[in-house]
């Protein structure tokens, strides 16, 4: 959590750019993004240079001697955020523009820069000198305040506090799942150390990022003490898609800034016949466009031979079955749509995860956990893969309360129901004697096949209607009667007042 000074300074960079004609969130993030790919591309060199000069070991800086950029050949020491911050505004401008951001582009060459590859179309879009001085300035005093606090984690913190400006200007909200929501899809999907976790419409990461941050905390020891685990972590564990270049832009750095050195962020439209990955991860977590409908030419053949539709939350399902390996699981944020809906597309997605694979719980969320962007409401489906079924009860919660109020401002409250759903669904053995009047029971897969694979909650929970006795009507009546009177005599006194 950002607070205090480091809070105040990150809102100040923000007005800054509000302040110089910047106003678009995304862009803002975008630019600050390029800016910190250059900041830490300075860091990361100086660095290795020192730990290299430790070890005897020899190092080529990227920075040493004349570099070529464009047509031109430059002293590359200029080009090191450590040199130019210091430049007069005019000239750090120029710098920026004509030299360091081509340079930055190229670099996608120099296997030692894992930040490169998502410069490519990079492009810097401060309108003025003064400006990127300010920018520049503040960032400076924000890795300031980052060093000085004892948190291996606050760069993480960071970002993900700038990430919640796009939510907070309701602009882009919907490109982001509350983070509370995303933690508790974690907890309950228990990623592994050996896990190979991909969210295809990734938007910022942050399913990934909270993936990895979870394990960090309850695996630490055994990713970063073997080196082919550790490997693994920082570059063969984590793939998301998107066809927003800016998200995937934005997605990468966050994954990096939370300690993943090379996450597989790619563009992709996960759809289509591009996407061919087939039977390649053990873990899903996604939280899908409902955007509507998809030219069906568009759609990967594959896809339709599931389900026979143009609506992306449906396709995006018979996706994930694809995409996962036997036995590898999954857990989505789907619209209640998709539980109840009698179109035969929406009947033949629920028939193959409830036949064909491992149907194991839905989680009826609130309309308003997606406020104030969307008051739709959802639920999330957790299923594993198995190609040859495996249903045999399905496990329904409904969930009331999120720890936050379900109006647009979405302030903390006392009502949560988030640990109660995580721990009783890592003990379902308990669950099995629950009455359909509790909060959360289960119900046995014929019975779903019998209610042609109805998935929503409301079919199958019960209501317990108490009894209320009222007095008899004459007593009722002569109530009234006796307000009445009263109030006559009220409105008496006061005339005699006036």
């Amino acid at each position: 959590m950002i607070t205090g000074e480091l809070k105040n300074k990150i809102d100040s960079l923000w007005d800054a750019f509000a302040a110089g004609g910047v106003v678009n969130p995304l862009e803002v993030i975008e630019q600050i993004t390029y800016l910190m790919f250059i900041h830490d591309l300075d860091d990361s060199d100086n660095l290795r240079e020192k730990e290299s000069a430790m070890l005897g070991l020899p190092y080529q800086s990227i920075f040493t001697g004349l570099v070529k950029v464009g047509d031109r050949e430059i002293d590359g020491r200029q080009l090191k955020w450590s040199v130019f911050h210091d430049f007069p505004a005019q000239k750090m401008y120029s710098v920026m523009q004509e030299w360091v951001f081509p340079f930055i582009k190229n670099l996608h060459n120099d296997k030692n820069s894992a930040y490169s590859k998502y410069m490519d179309d990079a492009l810097f879009k401060l309108p003025t000198p003064l400006l990127l001085a300010k920018v520049v300035d503040a960032l400076d005093n924000i890795y300031q305040l980052m060093a000085e606090v004892k948190d291996i984690d606050i760069r993480g913190d960071v970002y993900e506090y700038l990430l919640s400006k796009i939510a907070q200007s309701g602009l882009n909200g919907q490109f982001r799942t509350p983070r509370h929501i995303i933690r508790m899809m974690v907890e309950l999907m228990e990623p592994s150390v050996d896990d190979v976790i991909c969210d295809p419409a990734c938007g910022t990461s942050g399913f990934l990022v909270a993936a990895g941050e979870y394990l960090k905390e309850k695996r630490k020891e055994e990713i970063f003490y073997d080196r082919q685990k550790k490997d693994h972590y920082m570059n063969h564990m984590f793939y998301g898609y998107d066809m927003d270049r800016t998200m995937l832009r934005i997605g990468a750095m966050n994954m990096m800034t939370h300690g993943v050195q090379n996450p597989f962020i790619e563009y992709r439209d996960s759809l289509s016949e591009q996407n061919a990955d087939k039977d390649m991860f053990s873990l899903i977590l996604a939280n899908p466009p409902f955007k509507g409908s998809l030219d069906a030419d568009a759609v990967a053949g594959s896809l339709l031979k599931v389900c026979k539709t143009k609506k992306t939350e449906l396709l995006f399902l018979a996706l994930f079955v694809r995409m996962l390996k036997a036995g590898g699981r999954c857990a989505c944020i789907v619209p209640d749509g998709v539980l109840f809906g009698s179109s035969k597309a929406h009947k033949d997605i629920r028939k193959e995860l409830i036949e064909n694979q491992r149907l194991e719980a839905v989680i009826s969320m609130p309309s308003g956990v997606f406020k104030p962007y969307a008051g739709v409401s959802t639920g999330i489906l957790i299923f594993t893969k198995t190609n040859y079924g495996g249903t045999d009860k399905v496990w329904f919660y409904d969930m009331q309360a999120d720890g936050r109020s379900l109006d647009d401002k979405r302030s903390p409250v006392d009502e949560n129901d988030i640990p109660d759903i995580i721990e009783r669904f890592h003990n379902r053995d308990k669950e099995v004697e629950r009455k359909r009047t509790e909060r959360s029971f289960f119900v046995p897969k014929q019975e779903i096949v019998d209610n042609e694979y109805d998935l929503s909650i409301n079919k199958y929970k019960k209501i317990e209607y108490v009894a209320v006795e009222y007095p008899p009507t004459e007593e009722i009546m002569d109530k009234i009667c006796e307000l009445n009177e009263r109030i006559g005599k009220g409105i008496e006194e006061l005339r005699a007042m006036l």
